[in-house]
């Protein structure tokens, strides 16, 4: 008969040493007790001058220190460009969910956009073709 076991790794999640003792025993450094500045913390006073060497004072090494300014959220444009228009007289980009027409593409007939945005080029184009651009 078949013994269905559980993984060893899986058992071993959130035991934070996996089953090897203290942590200093397998953390994948050799003898140096971890890489960089791992053991430096609040009770290793070996470190205390090393750290005062190189920040100016144990204030300025331990805890977080100033803050982050929120980022502001881009509004994405919703872009379209001439050449991907409807074949109409007349057309509401805003109500169609675009909020910005390019210029890419030929247009030759005479048609009238109502868009919130648009580039240089495409109401140049528009308007060379005898149509017209209102921005809202």
């Amino acid at each position: 008969m078949v013994v269905h076991k559980r993984k060893k790794l899986s058992r071993q999640r959130g035991s934070k040493t996996h089953g090897w003792g203290a942590m200093k025993k397998h953390r994948g450094a050799g003898n140096r007790g971890g890489r960089g500045m791992a053991g430096s913390g609040k009770r290793a006073d070996q470190m205390k001058s090393w750290i005062i060497k190189k920040y100016g004072s144990v204030n300025n090494y331990f805890g977080k220190h100033g803050f982050r300014i929120p980022q502001k959220i881009k509004q994405i444009d919703n872009p379209i460009n001439i050449k991907d228009l409807p074949n109409k007289d007349e057309i509401n980009l805003n109500e169609m969910g675009y909020t910005k027409l390019l210029s890419k593409g030929i247009i030759n007939k005479k048609i009238k956009v109502i868009v919130k945005k648009c580039s240089k080029n495409a109401k140049e184009k528009i308007e060379k073709a005898g149509g017209q651009v209102i921005i809202q």
